[in-house]
């Protein structure tokens, strides 16, 4: 080869062509490390993503759950306070008595 260069290269080392190889070589490894480490974390994420999903849809179920009770006990609570006002009036005051004489006596006895 008429340079003086050596049969492989081409002319690349008196040209500077390898250091720029060389560069190009380091800046894809970093690359791929870099493409790797993202896939790895975009992965990472979509499994924390159904996670998440997964009790959120669990959570959903147990409000219905919940609010359904509620309902049922509203709904006897209606039909309780369509009875007699009174009577339901002096239970209550009977109760917050009792509570009111358990508190006493548990203070003094303190």
């Amino acid at each position: 080869i008429g340079d003086g260069a050596a049969g492989g290269n081409y002319g690349y080392a008196n040209s500077g062509y390898s250091v720029y190889e060389e560069e190009n070589e380091r800046l894809t490894e970093s690359l791929r490390t870099k493409v790797s480490a993202i896939k790895s974390l975009s992965i990472e994420i979509g499994t924390e993503v159904k996670n998440q999903n997964k009790m959120l849809s669990e959570m959903d179920n147990d409000f219905d759950s919940a609010g359904g009770l509620l309902g049922a006990t509203m709904g006897r609570l209606r039909t309780l306070s369509r009875g007699s006002q009174t009577k339901l009036l002096c239970y209550m005051m009977l109760f917050a008595l009792f509570v009111f004489f358990v508190i006493y006596w548990i203070i003094k006895l303190r």
